[in-house]
């Protein structure tokens, strides 16, 4: 052979078979897996598919129930609980809280409920926060159907919660059964919270926005399709069986004046005032009847029984607060109640929803905090007009600004309350106005309280997600996470005195190490013998840190 050709050969080297490319089935499956590429993208349209017709399906049964306790559906239910006989009108309450007590007995004795409470947003952030963005289906499902039944029995609470929750179990479920990891079920999460939103008032750029600033708490690149067309599938869904009229009827809102944008500021103020006393009933309510209740003895499962008959008696009084109260609220964007009667409304609702969530009913504050807004904002509105007449644009507008307001400063999430008020409304200058109105009203609101309604909400169960991923990596990643195990390790000899247990948090770990002057120290496990599992170390839990925030930093901008 001449010498050419045998270099030319050692070069090219023996002939192989070439590996084969991955058959397209594979490279789809490993997409799923990973959560990657246009895969998400499709899963984000189903997704919307099943959080909408979820969404739709917690509606009817709402008004299923509505229709069996009171006679009609939510778009009436005001008007038809007046004409109550007064014994009826505290009988329906009263037998809800027995119906969802029963609920919770046979839910706790199956494994459906783990405390006796409904699921709403907090729980949906705790999940994406702390749970890798998994929520259990069965608890999901039974959850949606304690919401239903307590609103349609006349609960003063709202279905957007739930729904959200309900939503999010879509997404969550989804992604457990495709195996997907913890970035991609996040995802899904929040594209069947977008969906729940986007259904509930036909506003999908809202229910995109509202996924990404409550939920996700970021606008990475790689959630933003999926986000988005789960909010539009989810808007399409409700249009396509329930039709395209707004919610609250036709808002038409008046030209706007130069001074109504200062006015607005002012309501602002007093949005923040009523949302901070709201916020602090719904915080404080449950720990204070839950201790009454721990004092004498009186079974928490049981609690929705006087909670019913509390609510009934307010009812009595106001039929308006009872159930998810879009009929009133609706009346009240319209300007049909007097300033007497709105300011009572708005008395009797914040304690009416403190009631009902304190003593364990299902339900939301999104409704409710939509309802103290147009109240509030239509009792302004007369105000402005007693005082300036014509030179105001009249209390419809400040009632859709008050809205907006309440509802921004209680769920923390300005930019969609701002974005649903354009998309029920179609109106400029009314976005404007309620952009500053519930700027100023969340602002004030978050600095009273330390941070969101949902921030707090999920605290009571030791997670701080107010602080960010450096505060939340200290308390969410465990020992057993980064310790070097036995093997790892390799010493048998171990000194007494100081050590870790396998399940403390990277925070104590740090905390610890740092207290005692110390480079390690051993983990033991929680079993009655307490033996000895692994070793930690500062390098160790220091790594393990940064890790973590790196691949949250990763997720929040890729």
């Amino acid at each position: 052979m001449p010498l050419t050709l045998v270099a030319r050969a050692r070069q090219i080297g023996p002939v192989s078979n070439p590996k084969p490319n991955p058959s397209a089935l594979a490279v789809i499956s490993h997409s799923i897996r990973e959560g990657r590429g246009p895969v998400l993208w499709v899963l984000g349209i189903l997704v919307g598919l099943l959080a909408g017709y979820a969404t739709i399906g917690l509606r009817l049964g709402i008004s299923f129930f509505e229709q069996t306790a009171f006679g009609v559906t939510e778009e009436n239910l005001a008007s038809q609980a007046a004409t109550l006989p007064y014994l009826r009108l505290v009988l329906i309450p009263l037998a809800t809280g027995i119906v969802i007590a029963s609920l919770y007995y046979l839910g706790r004795r199956f494994g459906l409920v783990t405390e006796p409470a409904g699921k709403a947003v907090a729980d949906v952030l705790e999940a994406r926060a702390v749970k890798g963005g998994k929520v259990e289906l069965k608890s999901g499902l039974y959850s949606a159907l304690l919401s239903a039944i307590s609103l349609g029995g006349g609960a003063s609470a709202g279905r957007e919660g739930p729904a959200v929750h309900l939503g999010g179990t879509m997404g969550s479920a989804l992604a457990a059964w495709l195996n997907m990891p913890a970035r991609a079920s996040r995802i899904l999460l929040a594209c069947g919270a977008a969906a729940a939103v986007s259904a509930s008032f036909n506003a999908p750029v809202a229910g995109a926005l509202f996924a990404f600033e409550v939920v996700l708490g970021h606008y990475a690149l790689r959630s933003i399709a999926p986000v988005a067309v789960a909010s539009v599938v989810g808007a399409l869904i409700l249009r396509l069986h329930l039709g395209e009229d707004p919610v609250f009827g036709d808002l038409q809102v008046a030209p706007v004046g130069l001074w109504d944008y200062p006015a607005a500021a002012v309501l602002g103020i007093a949005a923040a005032g009523l949302a901070i006393l709201f916020d602090r009933g719904v915080l404080h309510g449950p720990a204070i009847v839950t201790g009454w209740a721990d004092r004498i003895g009186f079974p928490h499962w049981m609690l929705p029984i006087p909670g019913g008959l509390l609510v009934g008696l307010l009812a009595l009084i106001a039929p308006e607060i009872l159930g998810v109260g879009y009929e009133a609220t609706s009346n009240a964007l319209h300007v049909a109640y007097p300033l007497q009667l709105l300011l009572l409304f708005i008395a009797l609702k914040v304690i009416a929803t403190t009631i009902t969530l304190s003593f364990r009913f299902a339900g939301g504050v999104f409704s409710p905090s939509i309802y103290l807004g147009a109240m509030l904002g239509s009792a302004f509105g007369l105000v402005m007009v007693t005082l300036f007449g014509d030179a105001t644009a009249g209390a419809g507008f400040f009632a859709v600004i008050g809205m907006g307001a309440v509802a921004g400063a209680v769920l923390g999430a300005p930019l969609s309350t701002t974005l649903i008020v354009f998309e029920l409304t179609s109106s400029y200058e009314a976005s404007v106005a309620v952009l500053v109105s519930v700027s100023l009203a969340t602002i004030l609101t978050q600095s009273a309280l330390g941070g969101s309604l949902f921030q707090r909400q999920v605290m009571r169960h030791g997670y701080d997600i107010s602080g960010g991923s450096s505060r939340l990596v200290l308390q969410t990643v465990r020992v057993r996470d980064f310790m070097l195990t036995l093997d790892e390790w390799g010493k048998a000899e171990l000194a007494t005195g100081v050590c870790l247990y396998e399940d403390d948090t990277l925070g104590k770990a740090m905390g610890l190490l740092d207290a005692e002057q110390i480079d390690g120290a051993p983990v033991r496990s929680r079993s009655d013998d307490q033996s000895v599992v692994g070793w930690v170390t500062k390098a160790d839990a220091q790594a393990a840190y940064a890790r973590r925030l790196a691949e949250i930093s990763e997720e929040e901008h890729r």
